[in-house]
């Protein structure tokens, strides 16, 4: 437990350091923060269409298990098939079973966080599956062998010269390619799998339960192909995904993007509500919808928690988040980084072991300010420190040293007792885990009760 927080820090501690990488995700980051504000402007009234989402959601989550049970009817009426996780075990081992039966040899795969969350590549490629990721970022992070950096952009912190010499050392192109080029490169080499795959998974952006329906949101066209090309359609998707109706589209599409990369309206927007029927020409002959759980019921449980289940992953409080612009996505140590992350990490996996997550925040309360459906982000971090505080988690030294500054903040003759020099050697000495990693607690001569008592205020 005490290591994973260990390894944070030290991950943490070495990219606040490292420029290079900070001018890269700033220079990222800040191509989107330049455009949300434009494609803002497509809402006439973007509070209220905030607040509507939040009150869809919340209406979702409050009823998700008849939300859940009436897309299982709808979508099997048209001859899907849904199979419910209760962990990223199960996950895998339906999926498993799923390719075995179809003698499977290789899966597309289109850009899914869920996916990621049960490791669904390395399970793959442990039994003999070759498992090839088809949205480009995701593309990218494979040939590195590194996990998504980001939730909507998961190669954020390379550079095209990064890429481009990824590209020359895994795939063997000449070096200095453009990214236009190095698109192409990555189009042609999957444009094949498509074809000869068996069986395509695909995530959900939004779960229908009105008509048993699946929604996917991409800008590529890979996730349309991962599910069209193959006979086997696999998706695996969080059940916090539902939405009650398909009219509660023109509202989510248009926030998801807005607020994930400005656009007014992602390229492709796909809706899914079975394998092929007898009338049509597309489609897999089969399709699953694996729904996971995996710990969110977990969050359902928490009757303030339960408000992190309302987000869409678009992204937004990562892009604001101080922390995450400085340490990036990779230093978390968890499929979900930044500020919804560090939420809802320690109830889906352990709270022991993942509460650090929750004390890296300057509770700046801008992640709650970009949320696209309201989610009061710095409230619930907030609230996860004071859980672990209940909970008996936090170590008898910070224990002890909280109770001393609490007792002292209380008594103002223990605040003004002392001069400087034993105030600082007291403190500095105590709080280490502060000075560690920051400057020391630097006291001045005199308390500020001190100073208005001497008359040294502002009008005296």
């Amino acid at each position: 437990m005490r290591e994973t927080a260990e390894v944070f820090m030290a991950k943490s501690t070495i990219k606040a350091e490292d420029l290079e990488h900070r001018r890269k995700i700033n220079f990222n980051i800040g191509k989107y923060t330049a455009v949300v504000p434009q494609g803002k402007q497509q809402f006439a009234n973007l509070e209220a269409a905030r607040k509507k989402a939040k009150t869809v959601k919340w209406k979702a989550i409050e009823s998700l298990d008849a939300q859940l049970e009436e897309f299982e009817r709808n979508f099997m009426k048209r001859g899907g098939r849904v199979i419910w996780a209760d962990t990223s075990d199960d996950a895998l081992k339906a999926i498993g079973e799923i390719c075995s039966r179809h003698d499977c040899k290789t899966v597309v795969k289109s850009k899914s966080m869920a996916t990621e969350e049960i490791h669904l590549n390395e399970f793959l490629e442990k039994n003999g599956i070759e498992s090839v990721e088809t949205d480009l970022g995701e593309y990218i992070q494979q040939l590195d062998d590194e996990p998504p950096y980001h939730i909507v952009t998961p190669a954020m912190h390379k550079s095209k010269e990064d890429v481009a010499r990824l590209f020359t050392d895994k795939l063997g192109t000449r070096p200095g390619m453009s990214p236009e080029e190095l698109t192409m490169v990555a189009r042609n080499n999957l444009r094949g799998k498509y074809i000869s795959a068996e069986v395509g998974v695909t995530g959900a952006n939004f779960i229908i339960s009105e008509t048993g329906s699946i929604a996917i949101t991409e800008n590529e066209g890979n996730g349309r192909l991962s599910c069209a090309w193959p006979k086997v359609h696999i998706v695996v998707a969080g059940i916090e995904k539902v939405i009650p109706s398909l009219d509660d589209l023109a509202l989510f599409w248009p926030l998801l993007s807005t607020f994930g990369t400005g656009q007014k309206v992602t390229v492709y927007n796909t809706i899914v509500s079975g394998p092929c029927q007898p009338n049509e020409t597309d489609g897999p002959e089969e399709m699953y919808v694996i729904l996971l759980d995996n710990g969110r019921t977990h969050i359902l449980a928490d009757p303030k928690q339960r408000e992190s289940l309302y987000c869409i992953r678009c992204g937004a409080c990562l892009n604001a988040c101080p922390v995450y612009k400085n340490i990036g996505g990779h230093a978390y140590g968890t499929t979900y980084s930044g500020p919804i992350g560090s939420v809802i990490t320690p109830h889906m996996k352990d709270l022991d072991e993942w509460k650090h997550l929750s004390f890296a925040s300057s509770l700046c309360g801008n992640c709650t300010e970009v949320c696209a459906v309201k989610i009061n982000l710095h409230e619930l971090l907030l609230d996860n420190r004071h859980q672990a505080v209940a909970g008996g988690t936090i170590g008898f030294s910070e224990r002890f040293a909280w109770k001393i500054w609490k007792n002292a903040s209380l008594h103002r003759s223990l605040m003004n007792a002392g001069n400087r020099r034993i105030k600082n050697w007291m403190v500095n000495r105590m709080f280490t885990a502060w000075t560690n990693h920051r400057a020391p607690l630097d006291f001045p001569d005199k308390t500020f009760n001190q100073q208005w008592k001497a008359g040294q205020h502002c009008g005296k």
